[in-house]
């Protein structure tokens, strides 16, 4: 893993933390929310035989420096702008796990040029009613939030990883609770995380006619893979953004939680490589 720190714009001097394996055109993988680049370890190396696969932790999380102020979509839109500038890389392929598709969508449709083929997996997709839980709900309350974070421990994080997995293997549970589990629970990264909460609310509620409007005039092809089981982001939500956006290829995978690509990663894998790399011209 590598560090790279951005310069000039809005982020100069923002650190970020990544990861790139490969060679020739360039793929992207954005964690979802209290994720981190390692989250794609079973994707990384299946991708990498098409070219340079870039895997980072987004501002906030991970290794990645965690400042105070708003965390929205464009913020982390941004972030990825600055690093793909850092690395010298014009055009991607992004694929987006969970709230990391919504960051996917704001720099798809901010910088349209740039994004040649978008992979979406267990999807948050802003301009479509999400209705998250009530634990997102309680914890994104100022000052409640802060308090039930001081409360949060190995167990509890375990307890609500299971949940996310139709069916939940303990070795791929412990990793995803140990993985910089220290960075993550510190006042810094407990902040980040309820900022993120709190900042990508207004994008799926303040924001989301004008999300559902550009998202209406898609005319790419789109890969949309969700888990009957996901417990998370509901069935409901996807089927909504299936039906609003044109030109959407689907795949649902049954007995599949909120992890497509560690719990089926060979099927997800196989998909991404066929959509990615292998169906250009559509």
């Amino acid at each position: 893993m590598a560090r790279i720190t951005l310069l000039g714009g809005a982020l100069d001097g923002l650190e970020l933390h990544y990861t790139t394996v490969g060679r020739g055109p360039a793929t992207l993988l954005i964690h979802g929310l209290g994720g981190f680049a390692e989250s794609w370890r079973y994707t990384i190396d299946a991708l990498a035989s098409h070219g340079t696969v870039i895997a980072f932790d987004l501002p906030g999380f991970g290794q990645s420096a965690k400042p105070s102020g708003t965390y929205d979509l464009p913020f982390f839109a941004q972030a990825v702008d600055g690093l793909l500038r850092a690395l010298q890389v014009d055009r991607v392929r992004i694929v987006g796990h969970s709230l990391g598709s919504g960051v996917a969508i704001a720099f798809t449709l901010a910088y349209p040029s740039r994004v040649e083929r978008l992979a979406l997996l267990s999807p948050t997709v802003p301009g479509f009613p999400l209705n998250p839980s009530v634990v997102y709900r309680i914890l994104s309350l100022r000052g409640v939030g802060e308090l039930l974070c001081t409360f949060v421990t190995r167990r509890i994080c375990a307890l609500a990883l299971q949940r996310c997995l139709a069916t939940p293997r303990p070795e791929e549970v412990e990793f995803l609770v140990d993985h910089e589990y220290a960075v993550r629970t510190t006042r810094e990264g407990r902040a980040a995380y309820l900022a993120t909460l709190r900042g990508v609310r207004q994008d799926f509620v303040g924001r989301a006619t004008a999300y559902r409007a550009a998202l209406a005039g898609w005319r790419r092809g789109l890969l949309l893979v969700h888990g009957r089981q996901d417990r998370v982001v509901s069935a409901a939500h996807v089927a909504a953004a299936i039906d609003g956006i044109p030109h959407v290829e689907a795949r649902w995978l049954d007995r599949c939680g909120h992890f497509p690509q560690i719990e089926y990663p060979s099927m997800v894998n196989a998909w991404l490589q066929d959509f990615l790399f292998a169906a250009t011209s559509r």
